[in-house]
């Protein structure tokens, strides 16, 4: 395909995804299923652009001054992929597939520069009625840090220290450009690419096969890091579902002492026992929803990681689509749902121990909300210094930007795109009284 046709089949799906309000992953699934003549990289090029129009939607609306699916393609097409009306026009009247030739008013808004006056909403591609939480955590820097969640994520790999190392894993990945990562000391990263490009697939790899790494975004390494050098023989990875933090706790360990693993739900184990396999773990126990399978370890845990069920808005880099579905009663579930989860996890922590909370959003109402709410019905716990367990678990010290004051509590951490080139990350350490 050439890209005048590719151009046409993103606005087919844009205009499926805003129709039908489903997943872009379902709506490019289904096109890729009716038009089969697409090859591999037609079916990246195009999942790119819908994928960039999700991220942008907002700005690319107020740019074109209009809403539609062509009008934000099209916006993608020039302003994101770096392509000038001169290459506009050949694309469009190169391919009897591709879309209208330019109107006036889109040659105009291509060609010149943002208008003035955008709402802050939207010049940071955050949904309108979440913007007051942005604000609520990040105040005059809100929009930079929307405009962060809206590029393009880099792939982030954890090495498994039980079987490599990095040097071993960047040598096998070398034709990706595999580069360590600045923060955590077990991770590579390969960078998003630009414009049709799209990243490889690493878990066809021999090294993958062989349990050298796993697929794990930085700031849910260095959560897992945090957690793993707080010390003690007995840890809870409370809501494991697949297991990358498990995975990550038994690397850190070198398989000493016990991990339990436990979700409420078995189905989100998913793979897990092969995942165990693979990476060559064995001091892993799986403690699925049935019955009270974690009465035993009430009160004797040395640390218990909640890594909470949240609206996932630290993702939104890598699921952009996200961002326009989740609506204000979700927001209000989660809550509930961590009040629920912290509340029945602190119960596993023994005098002296740790409870780690962790999510992968960045609205202080699942975040800072949520630990000042816990802290004031839990008197016997404490926030701890996150940048002690930092230099701890990195060896270096904790970058300026990443430790938030919680009131008179002390801090907390905070990662974001904009401060820390990862994923959107929050973690809470309290200690138990002895």
């Amino acid at each position: 395909m050439k890209d005048g046709g590719r151009l046409t089949a993103a606005i087919e799906i844009i205009d499926d995804i805003f129709s039908r309000r489903r997943p872009a992953a379902d709506a490019l699934k289904d096109w890729g299923l009716g038009h089969r003549f697409a090859g591999s990289g037609d079916r990246a090029a195009i999942g790119n652009l819908v994928f960039d129009v999700l991220r942008r939607r907002l700005s690319l609306a107020w740019r074109m001054g209009d809403e539609s699916a062509r009008s934000l393609v099209l916006g993608a097409y020039g302003t994101m992929w770096r392509r000038d009306i001169a290459d506009l026009d050949a694309v469009l009247s190169d391919d009897r597939h591709a879309p209208e030739p330019l109107s006036d008013g889109e040659r105009a808004a291509l060609s010149g520069d943002v208008p003035e006056g955008a709402p802050d909403h939207m010049r940071a591609d955050v949904p309108e009625w979440l913007w007051p939480e942005f604000v609520a955590a990040f105040g005059e820097r809100a929009v930079e840090e929307g405009r962060a969640l809206a590029g393009r994520a880099p792939l982030d790999l954890r090495v498994n220290t039980l079987k490599a190392d990095r040097e071993k894993v960047a040598k096998a990945l070398a034709r990706f450009d595999a580069a360590e990562t600045p923060l955590s000391p077990v991770g590579l990263r390969i960078a998003a690419p630009e414009g049709p490009k799209r990243l490889p697939h690493v878990q066809s790899e021999d090294a993958f096969r062989k349990g050298w790494f796993e697929v794990q975004d930085e700031a849910s390494q260095l959560a897992a890091l945090l957690a793993g050098g707080l010390g003690g023989g007995q840890s809870v990875d409370y809501c494991a579902g697949a297991g990358g933090k498990t995975l990550a706790l038994a690397a850190q360990s070198r398989n000493a002492g016990q991990i339990y693993a436990h979700d409420a739900d078995q189905r989100r184990f998913g793979d897990i026992r092969e995942r165990l396999k693979r990476a060559g773990v064995r001091n892993v126990q799986l403690r699925g929803p049935d019955g009270d399978t974690l009465a035993d370890l009430e009160g004797r845990a040395d640390t218990v990681l909640v890594d909470a069920p949240c609206t996932g808005t630290g993702t939104w880099r890598r699921r952009p689509d996200a961002k326009w579905r989740v609506a204000p009663g979700a927001l209000e579930l989660r809550i509930a749902e961590q009040e629920q989860v912290l509340a029945e996890a602190a119960r596993l922590v023994k005098p002296g121990g740790h409870l780690v909370y962790a999510t992968c959003s960045l609205l202080a109402a699942e975040n800072e909300g949520r630990i000042a709410a816990f802290l004031d019905a839990n008197p016997g716990f404490r926030l701890t210094a996150p940048a002690d367990a930092w230099l701890a678990a990195t060896g270096a010290a904790m970058p300026d930007g990443i430790g938030v004051t919680l009131k008179d509590r002390g801090e907390v951490a905070r990662l974001t795109p904009a401060t820390t080139e990862t994923d959107g990350f929050f973690v809470a350490l309290m200690q138990r009284a002895e």
